[in-house]
């Protein structure tokens, strides 16, 4: 299991009321939602291994020299290098990393990377194991697949009851794309799609559905764009048009919109679950420190099963 860590702990931030605090007075609702989720999710679906992928670098260079706007609306006024996050939730992310290693959960990240690119890296190179990809973002769609080890994206867009499980054969019925490439496929027709709240705008005129049929009907990406500027039959003067004034864009944006493969992911430790290296005590110290409660009775009783 693959767990977008940061994903996880901002929609733990915006589920649950800033009112559940610390003895301090410093809000925890992150955290305890945070250990809620980790803890369901190991209870209910007992991964072999666990790793917690963390973002190394929220809005990395390679991706902005690409394309400019690439979350740029996202962007701290006072730090173009930082991220906007709540100021209520900055601080409790330190402690969801001490409760992680204190829980003896192995974490990764690459330095220059975001975690979707640590993930991807890591499921990348699986050949042992089946792979869940545990996270909000629709972008990690891309993943699945069936050989050599079969990789799959435990969806929690609309929250971890209603998760939704995503392989290749879910992910093309959805979205009308070939079982055979849904992966691949996705990632083709996010970059004709867009996506605003990364900063992608997508080719206009071209939405979801249309972008899945071009891509289907061309086979991939570079293929459809090989066929507009060949000329070859099967697209509209709009659409080829429409291409044609994206190019610039359509040049740039794969390489935004694709992980990296070959992030150089580094692991703290060992990732096999149940783990040995639980500091119960530690996490009790946690507990009492910041006023997590049961969240972490449950976090506990999950890893000790």
């Amino acid at each position: 299991m693959l767990v977008d860590s940061a994903g996880l702990w901002f929609r733990s931030f915006y589920a649950l009321p800033d009112s559940l605090t610390a003895p301090d007075g410093t809000p925890v609702n992150s955290v305890r939602g945070f250990c809620d989720m980790l803890a369901k999710l190991i209870t209910d679906r007992r991964p072999a291994r666990l790793v917690a992928c963390l973002d190394n670098d929220w809005r990395p260079q390679f991706r902005v020299d690409a394309l400019p706007s690439y979350k740029a609306h996202r962007v701290a006024e006072e730090d173009p290098d930082a991220e906007e996050v709540p100021d209520a939730l900055s601080p409790q992310v330190p402690v969801i990393l001490d409760v992680l290693d204190a829980a003896g959960v192995a974490t990764a990240e690459a330095e220059g990377y975001e975690a979707d690119d640590v993930i991807g890296a890591l499921a990348w190179r699986e050949d042992r194991d089946p792979v869940e990809v545990v996270t909000g973002d629709r972008d990690l769609f891309q993943l699945v697949r069936t050989d050599p080890t079969p990789v799959r994206v435990i969806y929690i867009g609309a929250g971890l009851a209603k998760a939704q499980n995503y392989g290749p054969a879910e992910l093309a019925e959805k979205y009308a794309l070939s079982p055979e490439r849904a992966g691949d496929d996705y990632a083709d027709m996010a970059v004709l799609r867009g996506d605003p709240s990364d900063g992608l705008p997508g080719v206009a005129g071209i939405g979801e559905k249309t972008a899945a049929k071009l891509i289907t009907q061309f086979g991939s990406l570079e293929a459809l764009l090989a066929a507009a500027d060949s000329g070859a039959p099967g697209l509209t003067p709009r659409v080829r048009g429409k291409l044609a004034e994206a190019s610039d864009y359509l040049a740039a944006a794969p390489s935004v919109v694709r992980v990296a493969r070959d992030a150089p992911v580094v692991i703290d430790r060992p990732d096999p679950m149940p783990k040995s290296e639980v500091d119960v005590d530690r996490l009790r110290e946690l507990q009492s420190t910041w006023g997590l409660g049961a969240s972490i009775d449950r976090l506990i009783t999950a890893l000790e099963l």
